[in-house]
């Protein structure tokens, strides 16, 4: 009884800190759930681009001292060419055939950066993030804060309204919900359906590049295998949330981080990493099109 009096108490600090983490897994949720809802692939590549983006915030603040922001921008501009090339050259030549090849091309991806990046760093054990926003810690009521999980929220809140934003108002984002429609009628009315797609990928791996900073900076550690699970997580967010739907994986990214949390807090700490997959599991079985996602109506 007392253990339960003390995890109502502390409830509203969970919901804060899963919050935070849940942020991060909407960041990468999002490039799973753009890129399915565009080709209908999951790519699995999408988590080491993540992993890639957290080495290169770590080499600019740890080598060439630059600041926070400065150090996510140099890992987007890392990864967004890394998952054009990615896209060009691992799954372009494959979207014809059939469902099965791209996915192993992906997975093949994947376990390739994962050895690359082992070995240009010489074991897979991790390094430390160094502190490169002040470790200030605010109350406002029964919850307590850090300036960290502040910026957090902060930088990732408003790259997912950019990115809604682009979707939603501009040329390109109306390219991209008319390619996702149908890569032949978009052809017809003049949209250069491969540039939307790269452009697709490049927009995903940018937020999980910045999410590999915020994510290395949250947890002060990165290492050449922390986009396997985190990966796999985000997916799931993506999943919970409704595959293909942008909204989705901003739901499905909070609603998984604080589900997390809330288990941890409830003494389920050994099991921290299949909640995801639990979670995920209980929410197809009541709902398959996930938290925001529509049956597909297709025409025969």
């Amino acid at each position: 009884m007392e253990h339960l009096h003390g995890f109502v108490q502390l409830l509203p600090q969970q919901v804060v800190n899963g919050v935070t983490l849940g942020a991060t897994y909407a960041l990468i949720a999002l490039g799973y759930t753009m890129v399915y809802g565009i080709i209908q692939l999951i790519n699995f590549a999408h988590g080491e681009v993540y992993m890639i983006g957290a080495f290169t915030g770590l080499i600019m603040v740890t080598v060439y001292k630059v600041n926070f922001f400065l150090a996510m921008l140099a890992a987007i501009l890392v990864c967004v060419p890394l998952a054009v090339l990615i896209e060009r050259v691992a799954y372009r030549p494959l979207r014809n055939s059939t469902r099965l090849a791209p996915l192993i091309s992906a997975l093949g991806v994947s376990l390739f950066l994962q050895t690359l990046v082992t070995l240009i760093k010489g074991d897979p054990n991790p390094l430390g993030f160094p502190e490169v926003v002040r470790d200030t810690v605010y109350r406002l009521g029964p919850v307590t804060f850090s300036l960290v999980q502040l910026v957090i929220l902060i930088v990732a809140g408003a790259l997912m309204i950019l990115l809604h934003l682009t979707v939603k108002y501009t040329k390109v984002g109306k390219a991209m919900r008319a390619t996702s429609e149908s890569y032949e009628i978009a052809n017809l009315m003049g949209i250069n359906v491969n540039r939307i797609i790269s452009f697709t990928f490049a927009l995903g791996a940018a937020l999980a590049g910045a999410g590999g900073v915020l994510v290395g900076m949250y947890v002060n550690s990165v290492n050449p295998l922390m986009g396997v699970v985190v990966g796999l997580k985000s997916f799931c967010a993506a999943v919970l949330g409704g595959i293909g739907s942008i909204p989705g994986a901003m739901l499905g990214g909070i609603f998984l981080g604080v589900a997390e949390v809330m288990g941890v807090a409830a003494g389920f700490g050994t099991y921290r990493d299949a909640i995801a997959f639990a979670l995920l599991i209980l929410v197809l079985l009541l709902r398959p099109t996930g938290l925001l996602g529509r049956p597909i109506q297709r025409k025969v």
